[in-house]
């Protein structure tokens, strides 16, 4: 089976596992929230790793890079979203902290290839 250039990327392993953390607390906000913020934090998370593959179909530096940018906005709205769970008591104080850590790895590392294909 061939692995596609973004399966290999680190930042991308940790996008699929944050993505995966998210699921499973937004499975804890309330029924009402099913079509407001469960749905918009799973979009915005999902969209991490599918801007990254999806950018590393592209020729160009400057596209790889526009779309690793689009990847770490959609990490800081996900972030946002993490924000306002905590705030309506959806997740507790330490769950947030926890997923805070991961978001920042996960655009720490987004910073640094963004970095590198610009460079190219």
């Amino acid at each position: 089976m061939h692995i596609y250039s973004f399966e290999k990327l680190d930042v991308w392993q940790l996008s699929r596992a944050f993505r995966k953390d998210i699921y499973q607390l937004a499975s804890k906000f309330p029924k009402e929230e099913t079509f407001g913020l469960t749905s918009q934090i799973k979009r915005s998370v999902s969209s991490i790793g599918a801007c990254l593959a999806e950018g590393s179909g592209k020729i160009t530096a400057k596209d790889k890079a526009h779309y690793t940018n689009m990847a770490y906005t959609t990490t800081l709205e996900t972030l946002n979203h993490i924000i306002a769970a905590m705030d309506l008591d959806y997740i507790s104080e330490s769950e947030y902290l926890l997923q805070r850590i991961k978001i920042e790895a996960i655009t720490t590392k987004l910073s640094a290839l963004r970095k590198s294909q610009i460079l190219r």
